[in-house]
């Protein structure tokens, strides 16, 4: 697990290039903010998280717990998940706006990156609080 990166992973390049393509300037990691959001645009209050559909428990065919000691794993996930709660629910109550973009989105036949870049902007553009960008 030594092996597994928390930040700069591929799905979260690729969103980040995703947005620069679309005109978005952004910091990344920033740590005064609940959750360490993976990209954050102060222009726009807006934060930015991509989570592995593994590591956070998504319902979706990419998210399968090991056989290997499942009770571990799944109070790992679950430990995530209330995370990713808290930090969520802390940035809505101090006036930001979050979006998730799941792995899932980004990977696999029949995804095309490219709108997920579009729903991002168009969010951005928008006044929703949050958004969940998915398969």
């Amino acid at each position: 697990m030594s092996g597994i990166r928390g930040q700069n992973t591929k799905p979260e390049i690729l969103v980040r290039s995703l947005l620069h393509r679309e005109g978005f300037r952004f910091r990344l990691h920033v740590r005064e903010l609940p959750g360490k959001p993976d990209i954050v645009l102060p222009k726009y209050r807006a934060a930015i998280f991509v989570h592995g559909c593994f590591w956070h428990g998504h319902d979706c065919p990419l998210y399968r717990l090991p056989g290997t000691r499942p009770d571990f794993w799944r109070n790992k996930i679950d430990r995530n998940r209330a995370s990713d709660r808290r930090a969520r629910d802390a940035l809505l109550a101090a006036g930001w706006r979050v979006a998730v973009v799941w792995e899932c989105a980004l990977r696999g036949a029949g995804t095309d990156p490219g709108k997920v870049g579009q729903r991002l902007a168009v969010w951005l553009h928008g006044n929703e609080p949050e958004t969940e960008i998915r398969k």
